[in-house]
């Protein structure tokens, strides 16, 4: 995903996610917040349960070509993606597709 598309501030974190609107799933859960600009932005966060940093990083990775492949940016709002524990007992194909149905759902 290109710098522009992302959210990396822990403060715009915070402020996403103060919002209260979320989707959830076993994998993900995916909170969303309006925004004024006119391009969408992604923040991923994976925590500690999900193991070591080499497993986190490919997680990320993973979940980056997701969004890549799912998400339009030309949206106007701000979603943070939090990884749960689900995501490692399914394989790619199916976490992608639950990523795209929780996407489905914030489009409505």
């Amino acid at each position: 995903m290109k710098k522009i598309n992302r959210v990396r501030k822990s403060s715009e974190f915070a402020e996403i996610m103060s919002a209260k609107k979320f989707y959830t799933c076993p994998s993900f859960t995916i909170y969303i917040r309006p925004r004024e600009k006119n391009h969408a932005r992604i923040g991923l966060s994976v925590g500690k349960r999900l193991g070591k940093a080499h497993c986190r990083n490919k997680i990320k990775r993973q979940v980056r070509m997701m969004c890549m492949e799912i998400f339009a940016f030309d949206e106007n709002f701000d979603t943070i993606i939090l990884i749960r524990p689900g995501y490692l007992k399914e394989n790619y194909r199916n976490n992608k597709k639950l990523l795209e149905t929780l996407y489905k759902k914030v489009k409505i």
